[in-house]
């Protein structure tokens, strides 16, 4: 008896670790200046939706891609990887394209280029976010639409700059999830729900690699995943900006932090 008290005390013990254990997240961050000095920045509310979901965000610094082996090396400390949305663009040249991107961020293109690639290659979770989905969509063989506005047949989906920031992630056009995929999994009972709606650019061609989970009125593509990886998933809108209120954003963030919590799990074992 004591033998298998002593198994079912160590099992729980286990299982409650297990729960408890709070997964570290590389978040990547933007280009920026300030006072006119070089820096690197990353809005709070990305790191805030992934505090309250129980994760522990790090910010991963551009510099991680140009040093040989840094990127295999920081990644084998981490759990998962939050692509974050950005004012930037990325550069047209990566998706085939010509001519000059005026809100560029080569930096951040270079390592989140990097960082796709080799967390699809370990199977590291991986969540993105507006540019985010982009550079997911870019780094596996896709393209873009430059100005999705200017595109016959769709909507703008850029923001009303006319209302308060914070009136500007309201809530603006419903998407319609794809059944049978990683989506509809995450989101039960979910076919159609709200999203805000804050680029002017958007995915064009999907690589082979990329299944589509959801799409717009009009059919713009609002969120992309990888099947044959444990957890990769982006979204064109941004869930981190009502991460306590709305129950989608909440889903999502905490199915991001389970499966990178599982990732934690599978590289303890023997």
């Amino acid at each position: 008896m004591d033998s298998i008290s002593s198994t079912s005390r160590s099992s729980k013990s286990r299982n409650a670790s297990s729960v408890a254990y709070r997964p570290i997240i590389g978040v990547v961050m933007c280009e920026n200046s300030i006072d006119n000095n070089p820096a690197l920045t990353v809005h709070e509310k990305y790191l805030d939706a992934i505090f309250h979901a129980n994760g522990l965000p790090v910010a991963l610094p551009h510099e991680l891609a140009t040093k040989e082996g840094a990127i295999d090396s920081v990644l084998s400390r981490l759990d998962g990887i939050f692509l974050t949305g950005s004012p930037s663009n990325i550069e047209p040249h990566l998706y085939g394209e010509e001519g000059v991107e005026e809100l560029a961020d080569p930096g951040r293109d270079k390592l989140s280029m990097a960082l796709i690639k080799a967390t699809l290659a370990q199977g590291i979770p991986l969540f993105a976010a507006c540019r985010g989905m982009q550079e997911l969509v870019v780094a596996t063989g896709g393209s873009l639409f430059r100005k999705v506005q200017e595109q016959p047949g769709y909507m703008d989906h850029r923001e009303d700059t006319t209302l308060p920031h914070d009136r500007q992630y309201d809530l603006v056009h419903p998407v319609t999830v794809i059944p049978g995929g990683l989506l509809s999994e995450l989101l039960p009972g979910y076919q159609h729900f709200q999203v805000n709606s804050l680029h002017g650019q958007g995915a064009n061609r999907l690589g082979a690699e990329l299944t589509v989970e959801a799409v717009a009125p009009d059919n713009l593509v609002e969120a992309v995943s990888i099947r044959q990886h444990p957890f990769a998933l982006g979204v064109q809108w941004h869930p981190e900006w009502h991460s306590m209120t709305d129950p989608v954003s909440k889903k999502l963030f905490d199915a991001f932090i389970s499966a990178c919590r599982q990732y934690h799990h599978r590289q303890q074992m023997p």
